[in-house]
């Protein structure tokens, strides 16, 4: 598990790093805001992808790590909106408004606010005092906000959309993946 963590948080130590040393190209907020918005994005899909793999495989470590996972990319969403708030010099005015008429705002706003409640849930004195179902049905959000994420990334970009369209193609192999369901050799 401290190797999920390390190598999770190294991505937001370079950033800083190049943020301090000027690393960032002319457009640092973009470029950052990009960086962080893809790990999101990426950490995400890599949460989801732990049950289709534990289904597929029979293995046991991608529940042990899925938490984690899930928690870094609601880091990085933070981060991604916090790098949002500073663009935009912390006015809470105009990000209401950005929320209210930029559908990919909008789109990206409530994918985060999805990701809210299941890192606040995240505990299993969670999953104890929600039951294991309700806990369960509550974190099937994590589909609708990496599908709003997904979406947030495809209208955010301006060209070429091919790298959302891989993003939602991702997601989309994962939830077919996550109702496939083997048959069992009967014994």
């Amino acid at each position: 598990m401290p190797a999920v963590w390390t190598g999770g948080a190294l991505p937001a130590v370079i950033l800083v790093w190049d943020a301090l040393t000027g690393a960032l190209g002319a457009n640092p907020v973009q470029r950052a805001t990009l960086q962080s918005g893809l790990l999101t994005l990426a950490l995400l899909l890599l949460s989801l992808a732990c049950t289709p793999l534990r289904l597929l495989t029979g293995w046991t470590w991608p529940a042990r790590i899925r938490r984690a996972l899930g928690l870094l990319a609601f880091g990085y969403g933070t981060l991604h909106f916090l790098i949002y708030l500073y663009d935009h010099g912390f006015t809470l005015a105009v990000m209401q408004e950005d929320v209210l008429e930029r559908p990919f705002v909008t789109a990206g706003f409530l994918a985060l606010l999805l990701l809210l409640p299941l890192a606040l849930t995240s505990t299993p004195a969670s999953v104890r005092r929600l039951g294991f179902r309700t806990w369960t049905r509550l974190h099937r959000l994590a589909y609708a906000s990496a599908a709003l994420g997904a979406l947030h990334y495809f209208w955010g970009v301006k060209q070429d959309r091919t790298a959302p369209l891989v993003w939602a193609a991702v997601l989309l192999g994962l939830l077919l993946l996550r109702w496939y369901r083997p048959s069992r050799p009967m014994s």
